[in-house]
């Protein structure tokens, strides 16, 4: 066979396929979503969570700050209850809720001691909250500086980030 004598073959051009769509992506870029999600979800909750004990530590450092301003005769024994459920809140929130929800009287003020009082609760200045909230008038001798000076250490100390 003579190669010139032959037909020209009729070929037609090489045709790519069509590219992929974007839609639907593969599964990999799913599970990134998913991750990302996840992790926006935990970013969302830290940030809640350190907002709200920002926002109570503020609460209670203001309270304290007015009580300090005031004389002793203003001081009510409301306002010791307040200091006292502020707290409790603050401890809620930091820590694990069977350990704090139920104490009360001088189990709450050593667990106020152990977690940065030093003793001075259940000792000091700070056996006011205990006892306070429940009396018709507040002792002549309580020292509204030292209780709040208490009150702000513990909450500075426990509410740092």
């Amino acid at each position: 066979m003579n190669p010139a004598a032959q037909p020209a073959l009729q070929l037609r051009d090489i045709h790519l396929p069509a590219e992929p769509g974007l839609w639907p992506p593969a599964p990999g870029w799913w599970i990134l979503a998913a991750l990302l999600l996840v992790l926006l979800v935990w970013a969302a909750w830290v940030g809640l969570r350190h907002y709200r004990l920002h926002c109570q530590r503020q609460r209670i450092l203001a309270m304290i700050d007015e009580l300090e301003q005031e004389t002793g005769d203003n001081t009510t024994p409301e306002k010791i209850a307040q200091i006292s459920i502020l707290l409790r809140r603050l401890a809620l929130m930091r820590y694990p809720r069977r350990q704090v929800a139920a104490l009360t009287g001088n189990d709450w003020l050593r667990f106020l001691d152990a977690s940065g009082g030093q003793g001075r609760f259940s000792q000091g200045p700070g056996q006011v909250l205990a006892t306070g909230p429940y009396q018709p008038a507040l002792p002549a001798d309580l020292d509204i500086r030292a209780l709040g000076n208490l009150v702000r250490n513990w909450v500075i100390k426990n509410m740092e980030h």
